[in-house]
């Protein structure tokens, strides 16, 4: 893939911004402000925008409206389907093979090039704030606290170069609140940011905030037509793989039996068998889910809304995208390490109020070694040639 292709995807450059549209230019004179909004094992196929068997629930009104005043890529993609490599390749915009991450295991090398260490040397202030799943001091931010390792949804462990401390609440919220502090206390008005905020959800196990539990109980969400899917014309993988719902997904583990009350008074009432069973399971593994997501949408709506009551909106881009794709019960199927289009493609959207038209719709090939060139690019950096190599194309 050519280098700023994310760019290009969007029809402009900065050059061509300043030739072409100057009263857009004299309304962002200033570098522009960046918030990245990133979930984990957000699946495309749950947010509103992309429309498909979830879209009529308008499960996520303040992720879709990124889209409808901005852009929404439909062909969005990562190169490895595993958190850990896929944050490294979102730091340092290259490939597992190059940047040396390629499973979830072991350390990663702080120490080469990443796009906020080039951000924070122009002048940009620079934060993350959640789920980074990358063990090691991080480097090149001027304010950093994130979860160890996967992280807790109830009462998370958040990590600084102070050490380690517990907050009460919901995952979630508390990244939230912490984003929103630093913005309103942690910053320089001076200087243009860059702030991450990362989440755990939707993770498994798929624990929503108890508003989002009570909120989903009662629901029932429309199955995939592949549900049942008997894998004819496939390999023996396929057949093999080990992230079935009828076979893998853990009752207590994943679904909470024997441990909310409520869910095991429900399935001990149903006592579904065969088919039932799965779809039982389906029906719990999507409120625990969705009701991870509509947490997530819920705190989006917290930020968007403080940018806009802050007089920061028009000079911020906002990205929203996740590390990977996720089933959702196509296939029969929970978790991403099986690369199907639900494995690797994952939601994109952005708004740049004044460049992005609002309700675009973009069909181009992206993919997340592009995010830290774009960035780059989008602040009117130089692009280091170790950030430009990335994806083994030519500067």
């Amino acid at each position: 893939m050519a280098t700023r292709a994310f760019l290009r995807t969007l029809n402009l450059t900065i050059l061509g911004i300043l030739l072409a549209a100057p009263a857009v230019h004299a309304a962002n004179a200033g570098r522009p402000n960046i918030v990245w909004i990133f979930a984990d094992d957000h699946a495309f196929q749950a947010v509103g925008a992309y429309g498909g068997r979830f879209g009529p629930l308008n499960l996520t009104p303040n992720i879709d409206s990124l889209g409808r005043d901005g852009m929404v890529f439909d062909r969005a993609y990562v190169g490895n389907s595993i958190c850990a490599p896929s944050r490294a390749t979102l730091l340092t915009g290259k490939h597992s093979h190059l940047n040396g991450k390629y499973d979830n295991r072991g350390g990663f090398n702080h120490d080469q090039p990443q796009f906020q260490k080039v951000l924070q040397r122009a002048g940009y202030q620079t934060a993350m704030i959640g789920k980074i799943h990358l063990s090691g001091k991080m480097q090149g931010f001027d304010y950093w606290e994130v979860l160890p390792g996967q992280g807790r949804y109830v009462n998370p462990i958040f990590i600084t170069e102070q050490g380690r401390t517990e907050y009460k609440g919901h995952s979630t919220d508390i990244i939230t609140d912490k984003a929103l502090a630093w913005l309103e206390k942690g910053r320089d008005d001076s200087k243009p940011f860059m702030v991450m905020v990362h989440y755990k959800a939707p993770h498994r196990n798929w624990t929503p905030a108890e508003r989002n539990i009570e909120a989903f109980r009662k629901k029932t969400f429309p199955e995939p037509d592949s549900l049942f899917d008997d894998y004819a014309g496939r390999g023996t993988a396929a057949h093999q793989q080990d992230m079935s719902i009828s076979k893998t997904m853990r009752m207590e583990g994943d679904l909470k039996v024997n441990r909310w009350p409520r869910r095991t008074a429900e399935l001990e009432l149903a006592n579904p068998q065969g088919d039932d069973l799965i779809r039982w399971k389906y029906q719990a593994y999507m409120k625990d889910y969705l009701g991870c997501i509509a947490g997530i949408d819920q705190n989006v709506g917290r930020l968007l809304a403080y940018l806009k009551d802050h007089d920061l909106e028009k000079n911020t881009v906002v990205m929203y995208c996740a590390d990977q794709g996720f089933y959702l019960g196509e296939h029969g199927w929970f978790d991403k390490r099986f690369m199907y289009e639900e494995s690797f493609r994952t939601p994109l959207l952005a708004r740049w109020p004044g460049v992005i038209k609002p309700g675009s719709r973009n069909m181009d090939l992206v993919q997340n070694i592009d995010f830290a060139e774009t960035f780059l690019d989008i602040a009117g950096v130089r692009i280091p040639s170790d950030i430009r190599a990335g994806a083994w194309c030519p500067s």
